[in-house]
């Protein structure tokens, strides 16, 4: 209950209530990751059962367009499923991947940077040289390299199976360069404050220094750099689905999703695209926006009244 409390009165609470833009992308972003989560119990239809998918029900309008259906409230897809349950179930697995990439690009690049920041030296120039090569890479280029390698070694047919923890490895392995840079050089301007110096002078071990007392204050930047690259890692599964090294089309995410209606855009069936790129540009934009106004409350440069 104090914390209740205290999170009521607290300024954090003020700023975004006091926000109309913040407001309103927290709630399309609560909508659609609730929606998202619930798709098992709140979608329609299951679009992984294919007992109850028929293809004779394929590329059917929206149910208030003439030749649609009820049951298929915004239509059907190129397979016969429904647009809605498959938006529902794609939006999980898009905010998965986005998550769990950033999960790993936070806990690669925190480690990284912590080290190469409190150590110096030549470790550090080691660690910064790897980073460089790393943002040489494009994630197109690692999904490339390690998808090629994946399906000589195991066969295309196993690929579907792993596809979503496979795009977490590859987008989180691909852009941990940015946290490591960003906490190295918080490290590099906390480790000479007097709190770190009067930290070793009392014999405290390295490790216990950098974990309790330098890493709490590198977080700020962490937390707005993740918000950007939940975004960064959904838009980067969508690219690689559309270009065909992501989700395979039995598993649908957003991006697939747009894939398998791309190509029926001019044939009429414009819904197949329309509607998941509707749904993706809202979670995308509602997360940036959400980044825009966590980086303003937390720059100690603005004036905040």
């Amino acid at each position: 209950m104090e914390l209740l409390r205290r999170f009521k009165d607290s300024y954090f609470l003020f700023s975004f209530l006091r926000d109309p833009v913040a407001i309103g992308s927290f709630a399309i972003f609560f909508i659609l990751a609730v929606a998202g989560f619930s798709a098992p119990i709140s979608a329609p239809h299951d679009p992984y059962d294919t007992a109850t998918i028929d293809v004779m029900d394929s590329e059917l309008p929206p149910a208030w367009m003439d030749g649609g259906e009820n049951r298929f409230l915004l239509g059907t897809d190129d397979q016969g499923r429904d647009m809605l349950s498959t938006i529902l179930y794609g939006t999980r697995v898009s905010l998965i991947i986005g998550l769990g990439a950033v999960a790993l690009q936070a806990f690669l690049g925190i480690l990284v940077g912590l080290v190469a920041g409190y150590s110096g030296g030549r470790l550090d120039a080691l660690l910064m040289r790897i980073a460089d090569v790393q943002l040489s890479f494009s994630t197109y280029m690692v999904a490339i390299f390690f998808g090629a390698i994946f399906q000589a070694v195991f066969g295309v047919g196993r690929y579907a199976d792993i596809a979503i923890p496979f795009l977490i490895f590859v987008i989180g392995l691909a852009e941990w360069p940015q946290y490591a840079r960003t906490v190295r050089a918080s490290v590099l301007g906390e480790k000479k404050k007097e709190y770190v110096e009067a930290a070793r002078v009392i014999g405290l071990p390295a490790g216990r220094i950098v974990r309790r007392h330098i890493l709490p204050n590198t977080l700020t930047p962490v937390l707005v750099i993740s918000t950007v690259q939940v975004a960064n890692a959904i838009m980067s599964e969508a690219a690689l689905s559309f270009i065909g090294l992501g989700m395979p089309a039995t598993k649908p995410s957003l991006g697939s999703l747009i894939k398998a209606g791309f190509e029926y855009i001019f044939s009429g069936s414009w819904w197949i695209t329309l509607f998941p790129g509707i749904v993706l540009v809202a979670l995308i934009l509602a997360i940036n926006l959400l980044g825009d106004w966590l980086r303003d409350f937390l720059n100690p440069k603005l004036y905040k009244g």
